[in-house]
């Protein structure tokens, strides 16, 4: 999904310096840094199979949502606030953010036909290589021009912040705005990253699996019960709101 013009686009952070972008501290700098890094692993993502090409996917999704969090606890507030139409714009990519997570339950999903998974596949980079043009073409060059490099060094302190605090596994049901996001990041940050840690022990010691597995099951359904805490909703826009009796 594009963005809707509104005339001549500022300049794209793509084509745009370091220093142009307010110096390695600031927030449009460190979105610009993951880009690259997600383009990289897209590239891979199309030249592996098998096994390898699902470890590219994990290193996708660790990189993916704790990015896309912390965009939506504290960059698109601020978008929304200093931003001509901030609302419309950060509705759009939060509808992708918002695909993508539903995109990644369906792919972890168990007995997947390999041409689903493909289909599914496809969609998920098409939908992540558009958030990308829509954020750097067209949202962050707005963001730029109303505020200042300090201002933006700012954002981007406290955007890394709550990046490395943030669930590393999707949350289809989560309001993707505050309060419910912020509410839902400490717990569901707890869970998310107790699984990831069976799930690597469990790939080293392989004799360990057949415990950590279950756990990780267990854990998934715990995150799966408490993203439907109405808390955890609040604030959430019906474009991008997931029914609490749909499946985790």
């Amino acid at each position: 999904m594009s963005l809707p013009d509104h005339g001549p686009a500022p300049r794209s952070l793509a084509d745009q310096t370091e220093a142009e972008l307010g110096g390695p501290l600031s927030v449009l700098v460190r979105q610009k840094r993951e880009h690259v890094r997600l383009d990289r692993l897209l590239h891979r993502l199309g030249e592996t199979s098998g096994s390898e090409q699902d470890r590219v996917l994990v290193s996708i999704y660790r990189l993916v949502f704790p990015h896309a969090f912390a965009e939506e606890s504290v960059l698109w507030p601020a978008v929304r606030k200093v931003v001509p139409d901030g609302e419309q714009l950060t509705l759009e990519v939060e509808e992708e953010h918002q695909e993508v997570n539903e995109l990644v339950v369906r792919l972890d999903g168990d007995d997947l036909p390999a041409d689903e998974r493909q289909r599914l596949l496809d969609r998920l980079v098409t939908v992540l290589r558009e958030d990308v043009r829509d954020e750097e073409d067209r949202m962050l060059p707005q963001l730029q021009a109303a505020l200042g490099p300090a201002q933006l060094r700012r954002l981007g302190v406290a955007w890394e912040a709550v990046r490395r605090t943030a669930p590393t596994r999707p949350h289809p049901v989560v309001a993707r705005r505050p309060p419910g996001n912020a509410v839902a990041a400490a717990p569901l940050t707890v869970l998310d990253n107790l699984r990831d840690l069976c799930e690597v022990v469990a790939h080293r010691v392989p004799g360990a699996a057949p415990a950590l597995r279950p756990a990780s099951r267990v854990l998934a359904r715990a995150a799966g019960r408490a993203e439907r805490l109405p808390a955890f909703r609040r604030g959430e826009r019906s474009e991008t709101a997931r029914g609490p009796g749909a499946a985790a």
